[in-house]
């Protein structure tokens, strides 16, 4: 159980906050967001993977499984303790204050960041560098590897380390040397933005739990092949080690809803090797993602009983065969060198009953959508009434429509079947009606979207899978959080006997 009573909250990257640099970030608005939360009597805070996003800015492809996207970093920390002026954030281009504008925000917001790392670098206080030299060392792990990968990646205009030269793709020992003395200033700029993405990110993890608010992150089961995870590690993936191509690619096979399956093109993982280390590297990013969250769902968790992997070159999934994964053994190892952890198993699609049996020899959650529940009759596992308590109850997800959306794609006998389950609701009260339903399952978490909170449109969604160019940008605006929507979503937590106990710092 990931909570000793029952709980709900939201669903808010924070890409999504309102801000004026053209993205959200860890700035006042997070705060702000909090305190809705408090004040809505809300426990949780869910998150998709906060690293640093490549092409397509999907958080689910990221350089590294452990750094935070610069992009989250409040400038306005930095002019606070001059490493930037007033000047500096002065003279901002026009954004649009719904959608994210990922490469203006870049534009914007990269320059600046190198100019408080030079100031860092020349008037840093003493207990600011000693700060910093103890993140340098406690996150060196991961960290020394990422800092070179992005300086590497920075000097090859951005190209893949499958495409640098062999001694680099094959990380010769004398090579890294040489380029990180000619590289060194680029490396201490990815090194102090990730000690400030932490700073920035630990401050406010440590706010929201002094109000009895949880963080909970997202782990992607794969990490994308083009990541400082596979170059640094390229022995733990199924990859050809002369071209640095995955011979296996990770995905789903053929289906109801595809002929040909889905090709992700992850390099899967060499369990063999993975098991002959106990499962260092995956312990490691478990512990890692620790210090950023207190709870954490896995995505695509059948991944850990079994796995569909396609041949490399392949451009379909069809060829592809299930192989048995050892997650029982990880899980195992986990829980001796960890502990009990607040694990969330992402369950949805066509899950085997050796999935199912893997998710509860270990206690962990299982996941609701009830997106999903009207289509199939009353024995549809999705309806509130076939849930269970070790679960989280979700209306939607980030890969759904908003429920207004959802709702406004049915056919009239579709809706009306909807209807059914809620006497007689009007039709534009549906993504209330759908938050109560999750409020009122067993289950011990109910997360909602902020879309939803708000009864916001298709137009809103935060993600459509298969579809490029159009994803991850949606933001709100610090209005739309109304005294209306805050007292009813309060009204309903309380009614469903979801609020903090008593004692919590939940105001």
């Amino acid at each position: 159980m990931l909570f000793p009573s029952r709980a709900s909250g939201i669903l808010l990257h924070p890409t999504s906050l309102p801000g004026r640099f053209g993205v959200g970030d860890l700035g006042q608005e997070a705060y702000r967001f909090v305190d809705f939360l408090v004040e809505t009597g809300q426990q949780v805070w869910q998150v998709l993977p906060l690293g640093p996003t490549g092409y397509g800015n999907s958080p689910y492809l990221c350089y590294s499984a452990l750094a935070g996207n610069p992009l989250l970093i409040n400038l306005e920390w930095l002019e606070a303790e001059n490493f930037l002026s007033a000047e500096d954030l002065a003279r901002l281009p026009e954004f649009d204050p719904n959608r994210v504008d990922y490469d203006r925000a870049m534009q914007v917001k990269i320059p600046l960041l190198q100019k408080a790392s030079l100031a860092f670098f020349e008037k840093a206080t003493p207990e600011r560098r000693a700060a910093f030299e103890k993140f340098c060392e406690e996150q060196a792990y991961w960290l020394d590897d990422y800092a070179l990968y992005m300086a590497l990646k920075n000097a090859h205009q951005g190209a893949a380390w499958y495409q640098w030269k062999d001694e680099l793709t094959k990380r010769d020992p004398a090579t890294l040397d040489l380029v990180r003395e000619q590289l060194r200033d680029e490396i201490f700029y990815h090194k102090y933005v990730q000690s400030e993405f932490f700073r920035q990110w630990s401050t406010l993890k440590d706010y929201a739990n002094e109000h009895g608010v949880k963080l909970f992150g997202d782990i992607p089961i794969y990490v994308a092949h083009d990541s400082v995870d596979v170059w640094a590690h390229r022995d733990i993936f199924c990859l050809d080690l002369e071209t640095g191509q995955p011979t296996q690619m990770a995905g789903v096979p053929p289906d109801y809803f595809s002929e040909t399956g889905q090709l992700w093109g992850n390099p899967v993982y060499n369990w063999e090797k993975l098991q002959a280390t106990n499962f260092q590297w995956w312990v490691q990013r478990i512990e890692g993602m620790l210090n950023y969250v207190d709870l954490m769902r896995i995505d695509h968790f059948r991944g850990f009983a079994a796995y569909w992997a396609v041949p490399g070159g392949e451009t379909v999934a069809v060829k592809g065969e299930w192989i048995e994964a050892p997650g029982a053994e990880f899980f195992k190892i986990l829980k001796e060198d960890l502990g009990e952890l607040p694990i969330v198993a992402e369950d949805l699609g066509v899950i085997t009953p050796d999935v199912e049996t893997l998710r509860d020899q270990f206690g962990f959650a299982g996941m609701k959508v009830l997106h999903f529940a009207f289509d199939s009759g009353p024995s549809n596992p999705f309806l509130t009434f076939n849930h269970h308590e070790n679960c989280v109850v979700y209306t939607g997800t980030h890969d759904n429509n908003t429920t207004v959306g959802w709702f406004e794609e049915r056919s009239p006998e579709e809706k009306q079947r909807v209807l059914n389950y809620f006497g007689g609701m009007p039709p534009e009260e549906i993504h209330w009606a759908m938050m109560r339903m999750a409020m009122s399952s067993v289950g011990k978490q109910a997360i909602f979207p902020l879309q939803d909170v708000l009864g916001l449109p298709a137009s809103c969604r935060m993600n459509t899978p298969s579809l490029t160019g159009e994803n991850w940008d949606w933001r709100y605006q610090s209005e739309m959080l109304t005294p209306e929507i805050r007292d009813r979503l309060r009204s309903l937590t309380e009614l469903y006997n979801r609020m903090p106990p008593p004692s919590s710092n939940n105001g």
